[in-house]
């Protein structure tokens, strides 16, 4: 079956999606406004007296380098925000892979993000969190403890995946929409696409298990929002947009979500006819 959305040429694309599109210029207008929505929010909590709690992903990453210069630059406290990280590599025996694994998330954030915000600045360790494969429950509790989470910021998969909630034909919507935070097996989709990005085609060496936050602690965040610059994002946000709401193609449940927002580059609103 042929699906038309997916040959939408830009204005076609933009004329009625049925989850929210913002088109910036280029990669680093995207990185950028999602660096400066990272601070606006920080800094509104803060006046407030509030916490902030995000969401946060290894994937897309651009937006750090941005934020972090804000943050220094601007002495923006930290000390009451919370980063949840969306998910981290496990091993075959089900275990966080080494932090210092190219591939581990959490080594990323400390070299990327932690380490180079000005100490007085960054947030404690233990306000840095990301899912236990021993614990998966943790997440839920942490999030209810803190009053829910103000942004969840993300990518989006090959296979319409939101962190590493992969596509389940056998499951509802709806029934997708309760998966909390859990460890499972990532789709060979997924691994190749990894693959590429990071380890320049080795599949075989691409971990075959994470531990992922749940679809219902992404969906319940009181904003969503979504960053896309690949090639291969075209048919995925066109997917993204007026696709069916359903569990074969995960990312179509932010359709439902009140204050949603796909963010996608030039590159990727338009086809390659139209470049």
């Amino acid at each position: 079956m042929r699906h038309e959305y997916y040959y939408y040429e830009k204005e076609e694309f933009l004329k009625n999606p049925k989850l929210p599109v913002e088109v910036l210029a280029d990669n680093e207008t995207v990185f950028r406004a999602i660096a400066q929505e990272m601070a606006e929010e920080i800094k509104r909590k803060n006046a407030l007296g509030e916490k902030t709690v995000f969401i946060c992903p290894v994937g897309p990453v651009g937006q750090y380098p941005y934020f972090v210069e804000i943050v220094n630059r601007e002495e923006i406290s930290l000390k009451d925000v919370w980063f949840l990280n969306m998910d981290e590599y496990l091993t075959d025996e089900k275990e966080w892979i080494d932090e210092n694994d190219p591939l581990s998330f959490r080594g990323f954030m400390n070299r990327t993000v932690y380490t180079k915000i000005k100490p007085e600045l960054v947030m404690p360790k233990e306000q840095r969190i990301f899912p236990d494969p021993h614990d998966p429950e943790n997440m839920a509790r942490v999030i209810e403890q803190l009053g829910g989470v103000d942004i969840c910021f993300g990518g989006i998969g090959i296979n319409g995946h939101l962190a590493f909630n992969e596509a389940d034909d056998s499951l509802s919507a709806e029934e997708f929409k309760n998966l909390h935070t859990r460890v499972l097996e990532i789709s060979r989709e997924t691994r190749t696409a990894n693959a590429i990005g990071d380890l320049n085609g080795a599949i075989d060496d691409m971990p075959r298990f994470c531990v992922t936050i749940g679809m219902n602690e992404i969906y319940n965040a009181r904003k969503v929002r979504l960053g896309c610059f690949r090639d291969w994002h075209r048919s995925v946000v066109r997917h993204a947009a007026y696709g069916d709401v359903s569990a074969h193609f995960p990312v179509t449940l932010m359709q439902e979500h009140p204050d949603a927002l796909l963010r996608v580059t030039e590159f990727v609103a338009k086809l390659p006819q139209e470049l």
